[in-house]
């Protein structure tokens, strides 16, 4: 990972570049094979996909007992960046593994209905409190739903869906 990329993905680079970030891990006390540090790594497309960046990231990793996590990018409307290609990820993912790390691919789940991880944020940015919580009670929902544990045809409870489908009824005044 470049310090210029990195300052433009996550602007906290600035105060904390990579460098000083890994060699405090390295630093860490009790660190181990067995109390590993977890990465987190989103695959862009044509941005920090390639070989090239697999095998240098497992060269700013050396000598940290790491598990690296890669994410496919959930891209949402306006973004510039679009998710790597699958093969490009298991490509990625096998150079990572074959230096002795453990790299999952995470399972994007939601980007269907822009609920995915990295989309709610930039869909509600301009939504009232509200929305947002409908939002979020709508994203509970499927998840619960994607699970198993709630039935589909279920009606969600009516309290919280109330606000959203027309004002909510006057009460009548009691006497």
């Amino acid at each position: 990972m470049r310090d210029e990329l990195r300052n433009e993905l996550v602007p906290l680079n600035r105060k904390y570049p990579i460098k000083e970030l890994l060699e405090a891990c390295r630093n860490y006390p009790g660190l181990s094979n067995a109390r590993r540090i977890t990465f987190e790594y989103v695959m862009l497309k044509g941005v920090n996909d390639a070989i090239a960046d697999a095998k240098a990231l497992v060269r700013l990793l050396e000598g940290i007992p790491a598990k690296i996590n890669l994410i496919p990018f959930n891209p949402w409307p306006g973004t510039r960046y679009e998710c790597s290609d699958w093969d490009q990820i298991e490509k990625f993912s096998e150079i990572v593994f074959n230096a002795g790390y453990a790299s999952p691919v995470r399972t994007p789940r939601g980007r269907d209905i822009l609920a995915a991880c990295g989309q709610l944020k930039s869909a509600t940015e301009k939504l009232t409190a509200r929305e947002r919580m409908a939002l979020r009670a709508m994203a509970r929902r499927i998840n619960r739903i994607a699970k198993g544990v709630a039935p589909l045809n279920a009606a969600p409870a009516p309290s919280r869906l109330a606000g959203l489908r027309s004002a909510a009824p006057a009460r009548p005044w009691r006497s």
